[in-house]
């Protein structure tokens, strides 16, 4: 029994859980290093102090700390024992009262190592409340051999490593063969780089940014994450959810005897994992199943998503109405003046202006903590979008701007999905190349279903360019900071793109509002903020300051 049962208690408590999709195999490990993980920094008593910010709420005293609900060094034991059980006894009245917000103020810093781009994906990124930080792959070659290998044995196992082996190869292989295309774009920008080693890097990594589409969701990676106590708990009772839920309860049961080794007052409230059957969606698609859901639904969904896109990746489907007068009205509001003292057009200008509103321009996003900026709450829009995986995997991390994401194992029928990114598309060879790695990644993933593998290790065979399509909603406010940063140049391309493509509509329909959607640049430009390029040494090479948004183009 592993270290992570023994924290938990689980002895005599392995169950057989039935599954509806998935049969977890009794062999409860992955082939590849087991993930590991570390909490390496929080609170010094984090259970008690969630209990003390309760008291504090309640009392007349003054702060309570949490050595007054836990007791301290030189505390008798019995009055210790007597302190921490009125603490449990607190503790857990108020969880079952759905009082969580005490659970909040103590955080946990993991280091996670060993875990698949897919689990990130599907899981740990998948809501607003955490912050990562991930080694990136447009910037960190990947390594042979860096990736997840579920419990499977024999042809499944050779077929498996077979497909991963040769989206690796294929990875190196464009990793050489982009560097032509790239370093003519490259010093295209940058004349006065040319034949000049020390840019040679960066034409490099440009390259193999773009090769990294076919690399496996299964390749490693290894992050901080920090995630508060209530966040953990939920993370733990919903760890079997789709569409990993192995390798997600095997990682949160290290999380959790994480947790509990570093405090185990959280026992006291810790509810074990909903069974994977009794998950929403289980349940939905199991009830979809029996209304006749087959292998055929998954083409006719991509089909209409994609004939509603109307040819773009992200397009708006829904916006609501007079959005700029509420925004206008909501800055006189703010200022307690009528409309004869400050007009529409003026009150958009004041807050969304850069030569009015100074803080467009600077580097800490302000919007959220200005009385007048929260105004652009009240403007929402919602996008249709269909991105790669590893594009929305950079777009999942704008937290306020949320999104339903797909069971990714609903939307797959065995026909090759992919995004093609435009550097690929420009060259024949490349092209060539890519559009052979896509072919063997779903070979091999048919291979996979056809010797009866559960759809959630087939999915670790999905390359980085497959599909994801979903729907996706935001308020101005933040999705004015999204835009901010993925406008710029530098943004990974297909994100960029289709944040490139939101704005153009939102200035469409919204135009006294959308004429401000733009990147940091031209912001700072009309700001007055000097330089305007806020990257220093990673200067994109284009004076973007100097287009309209209309005319923005980039293929690196």
């Amino acid at each position: 029994m592993g270290n992570a049962e023994q924290a938990l208690g689980l002895h005599g408590r392995r169950r057989a859980y039935r599954r509806v999709c998935y049969d977890l195999p009794a062999v409860r490990a992955f082939r590849s290093p087991e993930p590991r993980v570390a909490i390496v920094n929080t609170f010094a008593s984090p259970f008690s102090n969630a209990v003390a910010t309760a008291r504090t709420c309640y009392t007349g005293r003054g702060i309570v700390r949490a050595e007054d609900v836990a007791g301290e060094d030189g505390t008798p034991e019995a009055e210790r024992e007597r302190l921490i059980a009125r603490r449990d006894a607190l503790a857990r009245d108020l969880y079952q009262a759905g009082h969580h917000t005490t659970l909040q103020h103590a955080h946990f810093q993991f280091a996670l190592e060993n875990v698949s781009r897919q689990f990130i994906w599907s899981f740990l990124h998948s809501h607003p409340f955490y912050n990562s930080e991930q080694v990136s792959q447009r910037y960190v070659a990947v390594r042979p051999g860096a990736y997840a290998v579920p419990p499977l044995e024999g042809e499944a196992l050779s077929v498996y490593e077979r497909t991963v082996e040769q989206q690796v190869r294929a990875y190196q292989h464009l990793s050489k063969e982009l560097i032509p295309l790239v370093a003519e774009d490259y010093f295209r920008r940058f004349p006065a780089r040319r034949n000049k080693e020390a840019w040679e890097k960066e034409v490099r990594k440009k390259a193999q940014e773009v090769a990294r589409y076919t690399l496996p969701v299964s390749t490693f990676a290894h992050l901080y994450h920090t995630v508060n106590g209530v966040t953990l708990l939920r993370y733990y009772r919903l760890c079997e959810q789709h569409d990993a839920p192995l390798e997600q309860r095997i990682v949160l049961e290290k999380m959790v005897a994480e947790l509990l080794k570093t405090d185990a007052g959280y026992r006291t409230i810790l509810e074990e994992p909903l069974p994977f059957e009794e998950t929403l969606e289980a349940r939905a698609l199991a009830a979809a199943s029996q209304k006749g859901m087959d292998s055929r639904s998954a083409g006719r969904f991509r089909q209409e998503f994609d004939a509603g896109l109307e040819g773009k990746i992200s397009r708006l489907v829904s916006y609501n109405q007079n959005c700029e007068g509420l925004v206008a009205q909501s800055v006189r509001e703010v200022l307690g003046l009528g409309r004869e003292h400050l007009a529409d057009s003026e009150a958009i200008d004041l807050i969304m202006d850069p030569a009015h509103n100074p803080y467009a321009g600077f580097r800490l996003n302000l919007d959220t903590h200005s009385k007048l900026t929260r105004s652009l709450f009240h403007a929402h829009y919602t996008f249709r979008k269909r991105l790669s995986h590893t594009a929305d995997s950079q777009d999942q991390r704008h937290r306020l701007t949320p999104a339903s994401r797909p069971v990714l194992s609903a939307h797959l029928d065995g026909e090759p999905d992919f995004v093609l990114p435009q550097l690929v598309a420009a060259d024949a060879g490349p092209l060539r190349s890519f559009r052979d790695a896509m072919e063997a990644s779903w070979e091999g993933m048919a291979r996979l279903r056809a010797l009866g593998v559960e759809d959630q290790f087939v999915l670790y065979l999905l390359p980085n360019a497959a599909c994801v399509r979903f729907t996706e909603s935001a308020d101005l406010l933040n999705l004015r900071h999204k835009h901010t940063m993925r406008l710029c140049y530098n943004a990974q391309e297909e994100i960029w793109l289709a944040s490139w493509q939101e704005a153009l509509q939102v200035r469409d329909v919204t135009p006294r509002l959308g004429r401000w959607l733009l990147p940091p640049c031209t912001l700072r430009e009309r700001a007055a903020e000097k330089p305007y390029c806020p990257e220093g040494k990673r200067y994109c090479g284009e004076p973007v300051w100097r287009y309209d948004l209309a005319d923005y183009r980039r293929l690196i």
